[in-house]
């Protein structure tokens, strides 16, 4: 069985009409999973309500109360928007801070389990930084997620990998001067958020940026993986392993130019796995509705095997 943390909740957060980062990118991704040859071994679970696990404690260490407190007031006040971007409707506060708890009780599932995680939550998080929300992310759910898993019994080192065609700037900006997470980024450049020069490194030599040329294709992504990511990840040897899993490096996705295939994350899922059994995939971008949901397909298949 694989767990599959998801609520009909996070259909709540509305970006408005014709926005990429919409509900049917969830829908679009359970009907799949429910329709699968291997539907029995999905083991659907609810997120913990937010009040009962002091989200907002460990939303405080990594985003500033003010900047905290401006989504809710936009969400209570109607919405808005955060940029140009990224919307806030009268339920997105709510949504965004049960997607927070659904990354935290991934970890702990993970860490019980020793086995893979999905969560299946909304809005994604790794464009978030500590003051603001951008690139349709209002909290950093990745990284408050390997915050919080640093304060697990015997949890010494987080590795995130992020295979999201975008950079993950939020993820990278809070974390990379924490010596106990090391941040892995696969992403199209240039392309948007600008961010994720190869020559970044972090503080402690934590961070591995892998720009990626439009049109790479499995073979380059493949040789990625193997001259780069498996070594790293093998030489920080982590207890537990984030994966901000993206799925909008699809040919068929409408917001970049890399040309992967669905069935290409069923080989990162395999790379993943020689790594650790201790893996959390959550829901980044992907914003083909086919593509993302035979994407996560691949994903979950490959942990099932």
């Amino acid at each position: 069985m694989l767990p599959v943390i998801y609520s009909d909740q996070f259909l709540a957060h509305d970006t408005g009409r014709f926005h990429p980062e919409r509900p049917e990118r969830l829908t679009a991704i359970v009907k799949a999973l429910q329709n699968a040859p291997w539907a029995d071994r999905i083991d659907w679970q609810l997120p913990t309500p937010p009040q009962e696990r002091n989200v907002l404690f460990w939303l405080e260490q990594l985003h500033d109360r003010d900047y905290i407190q401006l989504v809710k007031e936009v969400a209570t006040g109607g919405g808005g928007r955060i940029d140009l971007d990224t919307a806030v409707s009268p339920q997105s506060y709510d949504v965004a801070m049960l997607a927070v708890s659904a990354w935290l009780d991934g970890v702990d599932r993970v860490l019980t389990s020793n086995d893979p995680v999905f969560v299946l939550a909304r809005p994604p998080g790794h464009h978030a930084e500590r003051r603001t929300g951008m690139g349709f992310c209002l909290f950093s759910n990745a990284a408050i997620a390997a915050n919080y898993a640093l304060t697990q019994p015997n949890i010494k080192r987080v590795a995130i990998l992020d295979w999201d065609v975008h950079h993950g700037n939020g993820t990278q900006y809070l974390l990379e001067t924490n010596p106990q997470i090391a941040y892995i980024s696969l992403h199209q450049s240039p392309c948007y958020p600008g961010t994720g020069n190869a020559s970044e490194r972090g503080m402690y030599a934590n961070v591995l940026n892998l720009p990626m040329s439009a049109g790479s294709a499995i073979a380059e992504y493949q040789a990625a993986f193997a001259d780069r990511v498996i070594p790293f990840l093998t030489k920080f040897d982590p207890d537990l392993l984030i994966v901000s899993a993206g799925y909008d490096a699809n040919d068929a996705d409408p917001l970049a130019g890399i040309s992967l295939q669905p069935e290409d994350y069923g080989i990162f899922t395999k790379y993943c796995l020689q790594i650790t059994r201790r893996i959390l995939f959550g829901l980044e971008g992907g914003y083909d509705l086919q593509a993302l949901a035979d994407s996560v397909l691949a994903t979950i298949a490959n942990c099932l095997a």
